[in-house]
């Protein structure tokens, strides 16, 4: 059995980038049973799926419509090809998706993609559906940390969950109990007798909410309880919770209020025991951005999109805060008229027109960057990265900027390519962008700059590229 490597752990922008991989995943519709999604655990080696795959593709021949025949092959043939640069999946395993997409007028597109997913997979799956089946990356997605959380006095109570960055209530109750009376004598101490027996009867009704809550959910990794008062901590005291929830309970918290502002007053309280919580580190670090903000000298903070690239271009930026829900495109365009310019838009319909001359642009797809984790096992004999990786993602990501200037029917083949080594690296995060310099009906060039993490230089390439049509592209 091969050795098996350690699980690895997605960063907080790896799985940003994950997310944002997996819309454009579930966006894809096929015609049919089309749309071809493999998982392959850590465990499994390659040849082993890749022998699965051909009798799945002997199977698929018998496939009654022969559109949907032909995009299932095509769509297990290039899995097969893609996997033939791994012996044994990564840490995490693979997942792929591959087959051909609608897009209107009775087309179809191809599109593959293969990811390694944010968490180890647990079993081989192949399926054949008209989209992709994504359900087990949402669960490796799912926010981990669970709190319980409770706000509590003796006129009303909410119990709620705290899921990561995201706080979800779950029932609010009112508890009716009197504040004060205006009687004397026997009749005062009969009422305090009655109205300390309608507060242990909340009392009571909010501790089998929260067991029936809390209970069965076994993610969850701790009770925060809050409220003013002392009204909290007798709840906490007296036996209200189940004694498998007190084994919890991470403490008690003063807050003002006891409906669902509360819980974002007892999340802020007791940051120091969720100082670890993304949620904790992220009102960190927009705290500060504030209080930079609101220095007289305006600090050393930058907003918007025009200061933070500025920022960005100069080397000048500690930290960078991006909002997970933004949804922009940044695309190069050109008008008929030859002005080029680079704009972000929030979809390619939105557009505006050149500002020089007023014409409607169109996209240049001429930048299409990929990105390449470098690690030990990537190194010489030096301990410096192999300038074969740096050929290869630059190769890569040069063919991909001239594919993208085909029109069907036609491939292309790579006629001469050039690379100059202009700094050694060992394990970062490697960006490859080609960029087609000049196109021809048959011959084009193509140049590609990669660069690090820190947006430094590492080697610059440049490819002669040849298109191939008919008879030379076939069974290419």
């Amino acid at each position: 059995m091969p050795e098996q490597q350690a699980a690895t752990k997605m960063s907080s922008m790896d799985k940003y980038r994950f997310r944002r991989a997996l819309e454009e995943i579930e966006q894809a519709e096929g015609r049919g049973t089309e749309l071809v999604s493999v998982y392959v655990p850590p465990d499994r080696p390659v040849f082993d799926v890749t022998n699965y795959l051909r009798g799945e593709y002997s199977q698929s021949s018998n496939i009654k419509s022969a559109s949907t025949r032909k995009h299932v092959m095509q769509a297990i043939e290039s899995i097969i090809n893609r996997l033939k640069q791994w012996r044994m999946p990564p840490p995490n395993g693979l997942v792929c998706f591959v087959g051909h997409k609608d897009v209107g007028a009775d087309q179809t597109q191809m599109i593959a993609y293969v990811l390694e997913p944010p968490e180890a997979v647990a079993s081989f799956l192949y399926r054949c559906d008209s989209r992709f089946y994504t359900e087990p990356l949402h669960e490796m997605l799912a926010e981990k940390d669970v709190y319980g959380l409770i706000v509590i006095d003796r006129k009303e109570a909410t119990v709620g969950l705290l899921r990561g960055k995201r706080i979800e209530a779950l029932k609010n109750m009112e508890s009716r109990v009197p504040s004060k009376h205006s009687m004397g004598g026997q009749s005062a101490r009969r009422f305090e007798r009655l109205i300390e027996q309608a507060a242990h009867e909340f009392y009571k009704k909010v501790g089998d909410v929260v067991t029936e809550g809390f209970l069965n959910r076994r993610e969850i990794k701790g009770i925060l309880i809050g409220g003013p008062g002392y009204t909290k901590d007798y709840f906490l005291k007296e036996g209200y919770l189940h004694h498998e929830l007190l084994k919890k309970v991470l403490g008690t918290f003063d807050t003002g209020y006891t409906n669902e502002n509360g819980f974002r007053e007892l999340v802020e309280n007791a940051r120091e025991v969720l100082r670890d919580l993304d949620l904790m580190r992220e009102k960190g670090l927009v705290q500060h951005l504030m209080e930079e903000i609101r220095k007289e000298d305006g600090g050393l903070a930058a907003y918007g999109e025009g200061q933070v690239r500025r920022a960005l271009e100069l080397g000048a930026v500690d930290t960078l805060l991006v909002s997970e829900g933004l949804r922009k495109l940044r695309l190069r365009v050109r008008c008929a008229n030859g002005h080029e310019d680079v704009r972000t838009v929030a979809d390619e319909a939105t557009l505006p027109k050149c500002p020089a001359c007023g014409e409607d642009p169109t996209i240049t797809p001429t930048w299409l960057p990929i990105e390449f984790e470098a690690t030990e096992r990537h190194t010489n004999p030096m301990g410096t990265l192999h300038g074969g990786v740096l050929c290869d993602i630059a190769d890569a990501a040069m063919g991909m900027a001239y594919a993208s200037t085909l029109e069907d029917g036609e491939t292309f083949t790579t006629l001469e390519l050039k690379i100059n080594f202009l700094k050694p690296v060992r394990k970062t995060r490697l960006r490859a962008a080609g960029k087609l310099v000049k196109g021809g009906r048959t011959i084009g060039l193509v140049e590609c700059d990669v660069t690090d993490e820190t947006q430094a230089l590492v080697a610059r390439a440049s490819s002669t590229c040849m298109t191939l049509r008919s008879e030379q592209g076939r069974n290419r």
